[in-house]
């Protein structure tokens, strides 16, 4: 007799079954599932609350404090005065300068590092890929200049005596320029001159970031929305207004939010061309740095005007944003 205990369904001999490994089931930790996200997020949360959240703090209690120098070397506790550095600050001449000269600096140069960086980007996306990875590294180096060393390089190029800036001036016909001799320009004496010369030197710095968001939005878009345009006959500003506005809001409106607080804030770039002793040319975080630590020192003012500077920060970007909300929606 055949042993069926040895043979499968199709006549062959079975295979012996070895044996079957135990699946152990995973071990629980007791944490519902839900909460392992917010768990992940644990860390990033310690490190922006140690590095944003604290400072912020001080800043906002400093600002209702009266500290100098005993305050900071523990010799005098920090006296509470209220609105008191409010108060001062609102009254003084060089505040409202010095917003007038932050709000008309922010207007310029947000607006022309938009357009430098946008121009930069679309001239990117029609170049070969040789060819834009060559302009991106170049155009990269500026970005990554310290903004100490921009202001150095553009102090250097607009020097009354040794800048090539009134070099190259007097190299121009009197006709076009209107003066013979640009020998011994002071650029960096006026107010309205330092800030022609920081507004070229942000926006140099600037648009680099600029062009190469826009470039990776571009790289988004289908070809064919382009393609089906070109058939219709449409131009290159129509399809730039019709196609890739439209489609790059989102990324225009993230760009210009980070242009509007880092042009508001501007300082290094500042302090290096007109130093301190020009009061006519300081904007709200040149007040609060020379508030805040020349002699005497009074950084209860200078939080002050920090908190002014945030708020207002505050204000400009909820309202943008609130505008292109609004937008979408319709």
């Amino acid at each position: 007799m055949t042993n069926t205990s040895t043979l499968s369904r199709g006549g062959g001999p079975a295979s012996t079954p070895g044996p079957r490994r135990a699946h152990r089931a995973p071990r629980r930790s007791g944490l519902p599932d839900w909460s392992l996200p917010y768990l992940l997020l644990v860390p990033g949360l310690l490190v922006i609350a140690a590095l944003l959240l604290y400072p912020m703090i001080q800043m906002v209690i400093t600002a209702f404090q009266k500290v100098g120098i005993p305050q900071i070397s523990g010799r005098k506790p920090a006296d509470w005065v209220g609105l008191d550095n409010f108060t001062r600050i609102l009254d003084s001449e060089i505040f409202w300068s010095s917003l007038r000269n932050t709000v008309v600096f922010a207007a310029v140069a947000v607006p022309l590092t938009l357009i430098a960086g946008t121009a930069v980007g679309v001239l990117l996306h029609r170049l070969g890929k040789k060819m834009s990875l060559f302009v991106i590294i170049g155009i990269m180096f500026a970005w990554a200049v310290p903004p100490v060393a921009q202001g150095v390089i553009w102090r250097w190029l607009f020097d009354a005596e040794a800048g090539i800036i009134n070099w190259a001036l007097n190299l121009l016909p009197e006709w076009l320029t209107g003066r013979a001799d640009w020998t011994g320009e002071p650029w960096l004496n006026d107010a309205w001159s330092i800030y022609l010369v920081l507004v070229i030197c942000v926006v140099w710095a600037g648009f680099p970031f600029i062009a190469v968001s826009v470039l990776a939005g571009l790289k988004g878009i289908p070809a064919e929305l382009y393609e089906a345009a070109k058939v219709d006959g449409s131009g290159p500003w129509r399809t730039f207004r019709k196609i890739t506005f439209p489609l790059l809001k989102p990324v225009f409106a993230v760009l210009t939010v980070l242009s509007i607080i880092w042009d508001f804030k501007v300082f290094a770039q500042l302090y290096v061309l007109s130093g301190t002793s020009n009061r006519e040319a300081y904007n709200l975080s040149m007040y609060a740095v020379t508030e805040a630590f020349k002699a005497p020192q009074k950084m209860g003012s200078g939080a002050a005007i920090a908190m002014v500077l945030t708020v207002i920060l505050l204000i400009v970007t909820a309202a943008y944003i609130r505008q292109m909300f609004k937008q979408e929606e319709v």
